[in-house]
């Protein structure tokens, strides 16, 4: 359980989609809790330290778009039909819309456990030879299935409850999810895991590089670059972040392009 590979699978998921993704490579991967306090420790610092480069950039968006020729009227005609929707569309919750959004999100997952309950033992009894590739977890298919489950109802009647702070209400047990991950962090394995930062460093500077170069290459905006990396690197948390740094309006693309990356 303490093996170093399955310390990285959790910085691998938390890198492509978040906490939600760190959280479920945990479970998947059976990971030591020694070896998952120091991943934990590298993920924040060097993800944070990254974020904080994301945002460094965002504040002179202007002048590195120029600069780069890039074609900025996608991003302009997007922030302005996501301002035309907040103002067409925002109400102020009451009691009965917060209970809906709670009741909604707490009764899929609920049908999400049932699901990944029922069909975890079937992949157990006919499927042996498909352990490998987590099919026995039953972990793997509520994340999977709850995943899904969202996909689908944003393309039904319930996606009217973003317009009384749905995405805020997720948001904040996202949140709650993210420091229960960061409890198990030891700001002092710093010492005693230094190789292990080394090695998150150069990974990250891999993602970086590759990023940038491939913005440069293709003329990207610096919107789509930073916004992209964080959604990955951060996931829903922290990159609506990143989007509102460049315009608040901007903050639901960033947690469009998260959930794409889980």
């Amino acid at each position: 359980p303490e093996a170093v590979w399955r310390g990285m699978t959790t910085v691998a998921g938390s890198w492509i989609g978040g906490g939600a993704n760190q959280a479920a490579m945990k479970e998947v991967y059976e990971v030591g809790n020694k070896i998952f306090s120091s991943m934990v420790t590298v993920d924040i610092i060097v993800a944070n330290i990254w974020m904080a480069v994301l945002l460094i950039l965002a504040g002179n968006a202007k002048k590195i778009d120029a600069a780069a020729g890039a074609d900025t009227s996608a991003i302009d005609a997007l922030r302005k039909k996501a301002e035309d929707y907040q103002l067409a569309n925002n109400k102020t919750p009451n009691v009965t819309d917060l209970m809906l959004i709670v009741g909604v999100g707490f009764g899929f997952t609920a049908l999400a456990h049932v699901f990944a309950d029922t069909v975890t033992p079937f992949f157990v009894e006919h499927y042996p030879h498909l352990n490998k590739l987590s099919f026995h977890s039953k972990f793997f298919w509520l994340i999977v299935s709850v995943s899904i489950i969202g996909l689908i109802l944003s393309f039904t009647k319930a996606r009217k409850l973003e317009s009384v702070g749905a995405s805020k209400v997720g948001t904040v047990y996202l949140y709650i999810l993210i420091a229960s991950i960061g409890l198990h962090m030891d700001i002092m394995e710093i010492a005693n895991s230094f190789d292990l930062f080394i090695l998150g460093s150069i990974w990250m500077l891999v993602h970086a590089l590759l990023m940038l170069g491939m913005a440069k290459l293709i003329k990207a905006p610096l919107f789509f670059m930073a916004v992209g990396s964080q959604a990955n690197v951060g996931g829903a948390a922290s990159a609506p972040v990143v989007a509102s740094a460049f315009h608040p309006s901007l903050a639901p693309v960033g947690v469009l392009l998260a959930v794409f990356g889980y």
